[in-house]
């Protein structure tokens, strides 16, 4: 029995998507999650599954970030994207970070369908051939490295911090105390090579993908 996970905050695609998934897959066992809260705590419990599609744009989490720390935390777990974002650029930078396929949220149903059956079988799926696009540049991969060193706890509360809550503020939506919040900041400071929380922002912002889809 195979077991997909769809990480996406559009009730109305993930319907559309668990329609498809089901008449091309009909034993399937779907999961889903609709923030980045929800994603971590799916995929904490089904790390196992065949296949993840996510997502670049949820509630808690956007750009490559996610993609970087999952990829890195479950390499066990395949990760494919589906997106609206569909520039060339992003979808080599998606790949280069560890993706293994790239599905356009403009797909038709059956585009989406070969795409989701190539991918379970173990190939990489891309909407068009990217030899002649640039991806990720040293700046953003060296990056990515440093994304990876944090524990989940910390990734999440860099998270928080790039959507500017404030320390106190994390701690209440963590349910963890301010000093803990502070413990984490001194961390992932210390592992993005961050003198401060702004810096800090700054250099998890390059794996941000500049203009967002009204999608």
């Amino acid at each position: 029995m195979t077991e997909l996970l769809i990480a996406d905050d559009h009730p109305l695609f993930r319907e559309a998507l668990r329609g498809v998934v089901a008449r091309t897959f009909p034993e399937t066992v779907i999961y889903e999650a609709d923030s980045f809260n929800s994603l971590h705590e799916m995929v904490e419990h089904h790390a196992d599954a065949d296949l993840l599609l996510l997502d670049l744009d949820m509630p808690g989490s956007s750009g490559f970030s996610a993609l970087v720390h999952l990829r890195f935390s479950q390499p066990q777990l395949p990760i494919a994207i589906i997106s609206a974002h569909e520039d060339p650029s992003v979808i080599r930078r998606a790949i280069d970070h560890g993706a293994i396929g790239f599905i356009p949220k403009s797909s038709s149903a059956s585009v989406l369908a070969n795409a989701i059956r190539q991918i379970i079988e173990g190939e990489s799926w891309i909407p068009q051939d990217l030899s002649d696009v640039a991806g990720a540049n040293d700046d953003e991969l060296k990056i990515a490295e440093r994304i990876k060193e944090l524990t989940p706890h910390q990734f999440r509360v860099l998270q928080m911090l790039q959507s500017g809550l404030l320390n106190k503020q994390i701690a209440y939506e963590l349910g963890v105390s301010e000093a803990t919040i502070k413990a984490h900041m001194t961390h992932v400071l210390r592992k993005l090579g961050a003198s401060n929380r702004t810096q800090a922002v700054l250099i998890a912002s390059q794996l941000n993908i500049p203009e967002n889809p009204d999608l």
